[in-house]
């Protein structure tokens, strides 16, 4: 069974939420290095890959701003989350042009368009496969980026994001048997590697 990771402690980010509403910048910035991946994955699966690391930041600014606003600082993972996923739709509803990765890109369009020479081989293999997993259910997308990409463990993800450990390992399950189907649908050449 995975663990939470060493120092982990649900009563430790109460406190630094505490401590972070009372103006210490520390505890903030201990959220921040508890939280970031989190947010980074939840915005990975939302807006196009060349906005992520702004809106982290943007994230967290609007969460310092809001702390104030949190009725129980146990829940500070799923109250982020949620500013999170917010902040996304709110980059969706003020963006005019999405240049590098829109959602309605889909993994073959990616796939020929990535012979242009502009990336390594390996950056077209990471844009095509982020690609085929945001073709997947918004349910299983952001567990699987947190999961494959940030490197979070499935407990880890249910406390950080306020789901259940259940709801998290079923998603994952899924998505990822999802995501074996697509990638075993597709030829491997795709035009990627010319």
């Amino acid at each position: 069974m995975s663990r939470e990771p060493a120092g982990y402690d649900e009563g430790d980010n109460a406190r630094l939420v505490e401590a972070a509403r009372q103006g210490d910048r520390a505890a903030f910035g201990q959220l921040y290095d508890d939280y970031a991946r989190m947010v980074h994955g939840i915005l990975l699966a939302r807006v196009p890959l060349s906005e992520v690391d702004d809106l982290v930041h943007d994230v967290f600014l609007l969460a310092l701003r809001q702390l104030h606003t949190l009725r129980d600082p146990t829940r500070f993972g799923g109250w982020l989350a949620a500013i999170t996923r917010n902040r996304a739709s709110d980059f969706h509803r003020r963006s005019i042009d999405e240049v590098e990765l829109p959602d309605s890109l889909s993994a073959e369009q990616v796939a020929a368009g990535a012979t242009s020479g502009t990336h390594s081989a390996s950056d077209d293999e990471a844009i095509f496969l982020l690609a085929v997993v945001r073709e997947l259910p918004e349910t299983y997308r952001e567990p699987l980026l947190l999961r494959l990409v940030e490197g979070m463990t499935g407990p880890e993800i249910a406390a950080r994001t306020g789901l259940t450990p259940g709801s998290v390992r079923v998603n994952l399950h899924r998505g990822m048997n999802q995501l074996r189907e697509k990638l075993a649908s597709r030829p491997r050449s795709s035009g990627r590697s010319k």
